[in-house]
């Protein structure tokens, strides 16, 4: 049955999007890009919902990092920003913050995960792996584990 409602504008479209959760401009241009009718039209309707505050690089940011920054290590969260198009400098902000926390973060998730300290060299080079694929440095690492051994 055709005829009925009008497909939604792409305005309308991301504020959909936005309502769920924040969305950088390039994710929007990624989800909405397909429904573009005409050239320029998606990228006017972004400026315009851009020019109004809703669609922000540092909100971005600040809603993956509390999603993410428990579970995961400063270089997988820089990851998962610069795959958002997010500018370089709200990036650098971003993971600046994530540093001074990084080794009490790691020891909670390998608690979570392991909750004893390794037995031998091998179970200790799986934890060791498990942390540095969620993105901990390789001093993180040690530090964490060092102070699971001595807990």
């Amino acid at each position: 049955m055709s005829g009925g409602r009008p497909a939604p504008s792409l305005k309308s479209r991301a504020l959909r999007l936005l309502s769920m959760r924040e969305h950088s401009r390039l994710e929007l241009e990624r989800k909405l890009r397909e429904h573009e009718t005409r050239e320029g039209e998606l990228a006017e309707a972004l400026d315009t919902l851009a020019s109004r505050g809703f669609i922000s690089d540092e909100r971005v940011a600040d809603s993956v990092l509390h999603r993410r920054a428990a579970k995961l290590g400063a270089s997988r969260v820089k990851a998962e920003l610069q795959a958002k198009g997010l500018d370089a400098e709200v990036v650098r902000e971003a993971v600046e913050q994530l540093r001074g926390t990084e080794v009490e973060r790691a020891r909670e998730v390998w608690r979570r995960k392991f909750g004893q300290p390794p037995a031998d060299a091998s179970e200790r080079a799986r934890q060791m792996r498990f942390l540095a694929a969620r993105g901990f440095s390789g001093e993180t690492v040690r530090k964490a584990i060092q102070g699971a051994d001595e807990d």
